[in-house]
């Protein structure tokens, strides 16, 4: 049997609704706002290959010169693909490679009619969830800490035991800080607690201000707190020195040799991987056994069926990441998926857990007739 070749990329974008949701004073960060609605443009990858069988995952737009480089290619040699891609793509944005693994990790499930979380060794069936929140907002949403207690509790009135905070960004670092004492004194008995800053503390006193009020919560990590972009191990090393709550980064670091970096300099507790940032499955599970190597726990950034699969796979993790989540609005992300496969606040067993997809590549068929009805292009590459 001749090898198989990868013979045609598409690229499908459609649009879907997102109401009640605007972004807050940079432009970057959406929040909730009534009233608005935002068209929102999302896009699925297939590779096409001689065999018949489509890998497919949800993806962004592709370079002419990755797509040059893939047709013809070997769709089973992701090693290859992956250290070909990350070695062009040096002086770029190399997160161009998540997509097209991803997808190559799809069609190897399907030629093999297995789920790729069995392809991987993986064993867990079901996953615990931690609720992440969009952004604190000033438009009688996410707006006080009450609000984002009251979120808190409902959320563990769902099922969820771990929330995760996503603040104002632009607020003074007392209002962050009393946002950890009213979540913390509300739900910090019966759920564990996270802060996820995106960044946005003007100072690294700003983060050990936040971080000793974690530390009086018991919060279970703080992550990327202030705007070095979480990228200093020598600034988080000696944050690490001043406070007692774990801290997770490596979020914004690239591939397998800046996170052994990171961990090695003393720059972090958890070690965060994804497999949009770190090279598709391929790169993130590098990580992931990596930080095993260490010792260490290794937490997935984002949610996405490819995160199921390799959550599954992973001994050394604690949770899935679902989210973005918001008490007024129930519905962010495109239903392409069942709503068990689809992160919205609900979409959660009595457990608190999600479950792993069962069937073959990434496990779940997606709903074509809600694509093809909202397409608003296509690109073909051949």
């Amino acid at each position: 049997m001749a090898d198989p070749k990868i013979t045609k990329i598409e690229v499908v974008v459609f649009e879907h609704e997102v109401r009640d949701m605007g972004t807050d004073y940079n432009g970057f960060n959406q929040v909730y706002e009534k009233g608005n609605v935002r068209q929102a443009r999302s896009s699925i990858l297939q590779i096409h290959t001689n065999t018949g069988v489509i890998g497919e995952c949800s993806a962004g737009r592709l370079a002419p010169n990755i797509v040059q480089y893939l047709l013809g290619k070997n769709p089973f040699q992701r090693e290859k693909i992956y250290n070909d891609l990350k070695r062009g793509l040096r002086h770029t944005d190399r997160t161009a490679i998540g997509s097209i693994d991803v997808a190559l990790w799809d069609f190897a499930g399907k030629t093999f009619s297995a789920p790729i979380y069995q392809l991987l060794g993986g064993y867990k069936k079901t996953l615990p969830a931690y609720a992440s929140t969009y952004h604190g907002d000033e438009n009688g949403g996410l707006d006080t800490p009450e609000a984002f207690a009251d979120f808190a509790e409902q959320c563990y009135e769902l099922g969820y035991r771990a929330f995760k905070i996503h603040g104002w960004g632009n607020a003074p670092i007392e209002r962050e800080v009393a946002n950890i004492h009213a979540v913390g004194k509300r739900v910090g008995d019966r759920m564990d607690l996270m802060v996820d800053p995106a960044c946005e503390l003007e100072t690294w006193a700003d983060a050990l201000k936040l971080g000793r009020a974690c530390d009086e919560q018991n919060f279970f990590w703080l992550e990327d707190a202030y705007k070095d972009g979480g990228v200093s191990i020598f600034g988080h090393r000696k944050l690490r020195e001043l406070i007692k709550t774990p801290l997770l980064q490596t979020e914004h670091i690239f591939g397998l040799e800046q996170h052994v970096d990171f961990i090695v300099n003393g720059g972090t507790d958890f070690v965060r991987t994804g497999t949009y940032e770190d090279g598709g499955i391929t790169g993130a599970m590098k990580v992931a056994h990596a930080t095993e190597g260490f010792g260490l726990d290794v937490e997935f950034h984002g949610g996405g069926l490819p995160h199921r699969h390799c959550i599954a796979a992973v001994r050394n993790t604690n949770y899935y990441e679902l989210g973005l989540l918001h008490p007024l609005v129930p519905h962010t992300k495109p239903p392409i998926y069942p709503p068990e496969f689809t992160d919205e606040l609900e979409n959660i067993d009595a457990n608190g857990h999600v479950p792993v997809p069962q069937g073959p590549g990434l496990g779940v068929e997606m709903d074509w007739d809600y694509i093809n009805a909202h397409r608003v292009d296509t690109i073909v590459y051949e």
